[in-house]
C-alpha cells in the first residue's frame, strides 16, 4: 500500500500547488444588476403590446382561392377587432372587415377561416361564434 511521504498538516498547505488560481477579473456587479422597476416596466410594456393574428393554413388557403388581399388598414383593423373582442371576453368571433369575414380563435389571436361577403358563393351563415365584431 502506498503511503503519503508529505507532511502536510492540512489542505490549505497544499492547494495552490494543486488548485489552479483563479485569476479571473470580478466585474463590477451594478453593470449586471437590472432593478426591479426596469423589469417591471419591460414585463408592462410587452403586456401592453398587442399581438398581431395569425393566419392557420386553412385561412391562407382560403385567402389564396378566394383571391383575397388585405390591405395594411384592413390588417390594422382586422388587428383591433380582435383585441376588442379580447377584451369583452370573447373566445371563437366573426371579425367583419369592410366585405370581407374572419372567424378568429381569440386566445390564440389566429384567423381560422375568411370569405368576402360579396362572393355570391358564399353563404352568410356563420356558426360555432361566441361574439361577432364589425370594424
Amino acid at each position: 500500500m502506498n503511503q503519503i511521504r508529505n507532511s502536510y498538516a492540512s489542505i490549505e498547505q497544499i492547494q495552490n500547488q494543486y488548485l489552479p488560481q483563479n485569476s479571473k477579473a470580478v466585474s463590477s456587479s451594478s453593470d449586471q444588476i437590472t432593478s426591479f422597476q426596469d423589469v417591471l416596466r419591460n414585463q408592462l410594456n410587452e403586456a401592453n403590446q398587442v399581438p398581431s393574428v395569425k393566419f392557420s393554413k386553412h385561412a391562407a388557403q382560403r385567402l389564396d382561392e378566394r383571391d383575397i388581399l388585405l390591405s395594411a388598414e384592413q390588417s390594422e383593423r382586422l388587428n383591433a377587432g380582435v383585441q376588442a373582442a379580447s377584451e369583452k371576453g370573447i373566445n371563437d368571433s366573426l371579425v367583419i372587415v369592410d366585405s370581407l369575414a374572419f372567424i378568429v380563435n381569440v386566445p390564440s389571436h389566429t384567423v381560422v377561416t375568411a370569405m368576402d361577403q360579396d362572393d355570391s358563393t358564399a353563404s352568410n351563415i356563420y356558426t360555432n361564434i361566441d361574439g361577432a365584431v364589425i370594424v
